[in-house]
């Protein structure tokens, strides 16, 4: 079949890479694609943010599935446009799709489906964001309720700060109409993992564990990012934790939206924080993780083709995924800057040579210019490795960058230090 997937980032370029090697699919088409996407399907230059395009293209086209990789697309309805002319969509409709789109919305469908979560308010008006912080404690977590690109999160350490952060989001200063509202949360203490889910209606099917590293620097230091790194399986998700995200979590909002008449197709991503008193929600996206989404599809052995088109066509009940039992770890390389401003257009070189090693190199933002390949957003590389071990992976990832030729760029040191440390404790 021929499979289209929306978007050009680096977890497009994993979904791609792995529908280009399902038996079930005979050609990818992405849209619009980047220059690594190009070696494993064939790039149409439609913006990922251009509903009507897309929906000419599909037209054009006449895929048997259409993925829809980014969140943006999801919340601005594409999936509402092309199942109207019957088309086969894996990616939730817009009502689906404001569990990431609006903060405000997940938070509160949590509380009524009785999902672990934090306690929360939510304020439009800064006098009143600033008493509800006055009244509780630090750290205080400040959420942009709108799409953020992963950055809409702050983790204040004093009240001082958080006041602070919520006068300059809701004043459009840091996110603009994405901070319009914000979600004031308490700070949960516990380490945080991601549980993703393939879900067509009432059939709900979990992936394998991931976890990734949010924040910039080493240490977990520095500024939220949209994610610096990520491994699976997450040796902190057991199953006991999985089957329980599965109960407590997962069900309870997808019935929750059946409820409200709001029917789900697509990827559910949990981000779970798992604290004294057991797992508990920390946000809900519509989409597959970014870059958790590239140790997935590493170690992904089923056909994800039909995986999801049996999602899309509601014959999800009886599918099982098949893992590779070795460990995967991804480390992003981004350009220097981000997540604040960087240069574009910067020369990357030695990318065959960091493949070579035993990667694969999943990309992200990255362009072409007079033949070669140039730097075109923040997150630009996901380096991407098999092994025994998170360790084996780890250190076969960063053994091949250092063959990466691109003074321009940098990337954490220590991705997977949890699991490491877990595996050297066993």
């Amino acid at each position: 079949m021929k499979v289209l997937v929306i978007g050009g980032g680096g977890r497009e370029h994993a979904l791609c890479w792995k529908l280009k090697r399902s038996p079930s699919v005979s050609e990818v088409i992405c849209a619009p694609g980047n220059p690594g996407i190009a070696k494993d399907a064939r790039c149409i230059n439609v913006n990922a943010g251009d509903i009507d395009g897309l929906v000419d293209l599909v037209r054009k086209e006449q895929p048997r599935l259409v993925v829809v990789g980014p969140e943006v697309p999801l919340v601005a309805g594409l999936a509402d446009r092309l199942r109207a002319e019957n088309f086969a969509v894996f990616g939730p409709n817009r009502a689906a799709a404001e569990l990431e789109g609006s903060k405000s919305f997940a938070k509160t469908l949590m509380d009524e489906a009785g999902v672990p979560t934090a306690a929360f308010e939510t304020h439009t008006d800064p006098d009143a964001a600033e008493t509800c912080i006055r009244n509780w404690s630090a750290p205080i977590v400040i959420k942009a309720s709108g799409l953020a690109a992963g950055k809409g999160v702050i983790i204040a350490q004093t009240v001082d700060e958080a006041v602070a952060v919520a006068r300059d989001m809701l004043a459009g200063n840091s996110f603009g109409d994405a901070g319009s509202q914000v979600v004031i949360e308490e700070f949960l203490e516990g380490e945080e993992a991601s549980c993703l889910f393939v879900v067509s209606g009432d059939t709900i099917l979990p992936l394998d564990s991931s976890q990734d590293h949010k924040a910039l620097l080493d240490d977990d230091k520095g500024p939220n990012t949209g994610g610096m790194g990520a491994y699976s399986p997450a040796p902190c998700v057991t199953k006991e934790i999985a089957d329980e995200v599965l109960e407590t979590i997962a069900r309870p909002v997808i019935a929750a939206l059946k409820d409200r008449g709001i029917e789900f197709i697509g990827t559910l991503y949990a981000g779970i924080m798992l604290t004294d008193d057991g797992p508990k929600a920390l946000e809900f996206n519509v989409r597959f993780g970014d870059p958790e989404c590239q140790p997935l599809m590493s170690r992904l052995k089923s056909d994800l083709g039909e995986v999801l088109l049996a999602a899309a066509e509601k014959r999800l009940d009886g599918v099982t995924l098949d893992w590779d039992e070795h460990a995967a770890l991804t480390v992003v390389v981004a350009s220097d800057g981000y997540p604040g401003s960087f240069v574009k257009g910067q020369i990357i070189g030695g990318l065959d040579d960091v493949e070579a090693v035993g990667t694969t190199v999943f990309h992200a933002g990255t362009g072409e210019k007079d033949g070669a390949i140039v730097n075109s957003g923040g997150r630009v590389l996901g380096v991407t490795a098999l092994g025994d071990s998170v360790a084996e992976a780890q250190q076969t990832v960063y053994t091949a960058l250092k063959y990466l030729d691109w003074p321009g760029g940098f990337y954490r040191k220590d991705i997977g230090w949890r699991a490491l440390k877990r595996e050297k404790s066993e």
